[in-house]
């Protein structure tokens, strides 16, 4: 049976208003949190919501080759359906799904977040910035916009903590360069109103400080305390540092911390020394995005 959850629900009939299902606006902190609630308390009702959950997202949402990182076919990505019957419900996808990598990379799905991140960083490479809403029919921005939003930035440093590639260090330099260049003024860092043109908007969001450029400071300050801890605490969605604490466990919900289905993170076998996906892959995702690669391999690694 199918069952696939909206985007926008009315809390006071129980009415769905909005029928898009996808991992972008109005859904991601849903997943996220049933995965991190579990994390956090040690709710088994939390950990079955979420498995359920992912393995309808993998069965209903996802699209391409079975593998990201090996087999043939199209780069797998992760679509927007109808609710209501799974059909196709349109052909973009917005920036707020970039933060599922990070989700997987928790989850131990590390094949399955190199690929959805490689996708937005594509986007990256193609505009300097990350357009709202990216149509990956048309190869164009939906919505042009960028506010300097964290998304990228977070699933960046979260992969590199979890494989030590640094083709991920390479990605917080293009993200630093490009937000430097472009979106630097006089009394701060500006929301780009136009990727294309960079034209720029006169206001600045909370979050461009309180989890993008703490995300890019914690991808380079290898030393800092949160690196050394990071086993014990866990961010928000908002990118709070929460500690893990026993005392924050209700006994009832005791369980071992470990996912029954995952075996990908033990099964990690990258060539640190090489970027995450070969350049035949690479290469695949970037026409996906419309872009060109323009770069060897080896040239992905900071110097």
């Amino acid at each position: 049976r199918k069952i696939y959850l909206g985007n926008v629900v009315n809390i006071q009939t129980g009415e769905w208003k909005g029928v898009i299902s996808g991992l972008g606006a109005g859904l991601d902190s849903f997943y996220e949190y049933l995965l991190k609630a579990f994390v956090l308390f040690g709710a088994d009702v939390d950990l079955k919501m979420f498995e359920e959950a992912y393995a309808l997202i993998i069965r209903q949402l996802r699209r391409g080759r079975d593998h990201c990182v090996l087999g043939e076919g199209e780069t797998p990505m992760y679509v927007n359906v109808d609710m209501r019957d799974g059909s196709l419900e349109n052909t973009w996808i917005d920036a707020l799904q970039a933060s599922f990598a990070a989700v997987q990379v928790l989850n131990g799905d590390i094949d399955e977040a190199v690929c959805i991140h490689a996708i937005y960083y594509s986007l990256w490479k193609k505009y300097d910035a990350l357009p709202e809403r990216f149509n990956w029919l048309l190869k164009v921005p939906d919505v042009y916009f960028y506010p300097l939003r964290p998304e990228l930035a977070e699933s960046t440093y979260m992969l590199y903590r979890a494989t030590q590639n640094p083709f991920y260090l390479r990605v917080g330099f293009d993200i630093l360069k490009s937000i430097n260049t472009f979106a630097r003024v006089k009394c701060g860092y500006a929301t780009v109103h136009n990727v294309v043109d960079k034209s720029l908007e006169d206001r600045m969001e909370s979050f461009f400080l309180s989890e993008t450029v703490k995300y890019l400071y914690l991808l380079f300050d290898v030393d800092n305390a949160v690196n050394r801890n990071e086993e014990r605490i866990l961010f928000t969605t908002e990118g709070h540092i929460i500690p893990i604490d026993k005392r924050l466990r209700n006994p009832v919900y005791e369980a071992p911390l470990y996912f029954s289905h995952n075996h990908s993170c033990t099964a990690f076998k990258f060539d640190r020394h090489r970027p995450p996906l070969d350049q035949l892959r690479l290469a695949q995702i970037f026409r996906l995005a419309g872009a060109g690669l323009g770069v060897s391999g080896q040239n992905f690694f900071p110097s």
